[in-house]
């Protein structure tokens, strides 16, 4: 059975690497829905929660961790281990490893590249593999394929796509199959396994040309909400000084036939929050 058979059937297994805010919804979602998933984390107490059925973020409960442990036709739909050495054994392998700044203000791909190179170690002809961790433009085909490619070729013996993490942690407005989905593939074949994968478990998924134009629609999201972070800020102090209240203001511009999204500041100073655009 080919892979694309295995998706379609839910017969594939589903590796989740990095088992934080992103990838344990994942989990979650992709177990619910009938999938076996192995998740991956470097961290052995979060490993050992998780085969507990105890979750340690707080929007998760631990009763649907614990649901996906209990045996199904003889096994279980989740188990974690922090064994790199394991990588070879899922179908489809999603990489949420952090991707934070250098104190220089630079992407700091660590993470990334490591795991990119343990997977490489293992990986096998008929594996997919996702990233969805935050970059730049250009990171899946010009650090990752290099790397995965070396014994492989890319879209005949293995498939490589981006598709970035929405997540919105606590918001109870979106869940992680009502969030639209991303996805850009190296090849043509790439794309179609990938928007495979992710049809079975997300409302809309949205495919793009190339990774790097998933890569780059991630930045937008993510440029578009610091700016508006910005201008809010800097106009609700404006509004304090002249003895305006921002509330009513952003209130009475929310039926604008621009378009535009509210970002609402909080009463207290500190950090905004918009309910329809805080994707992380």
């Amino acid at each position: 059975m080919d892979l694309l058979e295995k998706i379609k059937t839910k017969q594939a297994v589903v590796g989740i690497i990095g088992l934080g805010y992103v990838g344990l919804p994942l989990v979650l979602r992709f177990g619910e829905l009938g999938f076996r998933v192995l998740g991956f984390d470097t961290d052995p107490s979060k490993v050992e929660h998780l085969n507990r059925g105890e979750s340690y973020i707080e929007h998760i409960p631990s009763s649907r961790l614990a649901a996906l442990l209990t045996p199904r036709e003889g096994a279980g739909q989740f188990a974690a281990t922090h064994d790199p050495g394991r990588l070879g054994e899922p179908d489809v392998l999603i990489v949420c490893v952090p991707t934070p700044l250098t104190a220089k203000r630079e992407p700091d791909l660590r993470f990334v590249e490591q795991t990119t190179r343990q997977i490489a170690a293992c990986l096998r002809p008929g594996q997919l593999v996702s990233l969805e961790s935050t970059t730049y433009p250009g990171t899946t085909a010009e650090l990752l394929l290099p790397i995965l490619g070396d014994r492989l070729r890319v879209g005949e013996d293995f498939y490589l796509v981006f598709s970035p993490e929405r997540e919105d942690p606590g918001n109870p407005s979106f869940q992680v199959n009502t969030i639209p989905k991303v996805v850009g593939g190296v090849t043509p074949a790439c794309l179609a396994h990938g928007v495979a994968l992710y049809s079975q478990v997300i409302d809309r998924v949205i495919p793009v040309s190339s990774t790097q134009a998933a890569e780059m629609s991630k930045l937008l999201e993510n440029i578009y909400r610091a700016v508006n972070i910005a201008l809010v800020n800097e106009l609700k102090m404006l509004c304090l000084r002249m003895g305006v209240d921002i509330f009513e203001v952003i209130e009475a511009s929310r039926p604008s036939p621009s378009g535009s999204r509210p970002f609402i500041p909080v009463r207290a100073w500190g950090a905004i929050a918009s309910p329809s655009t805080r994707f992380t």
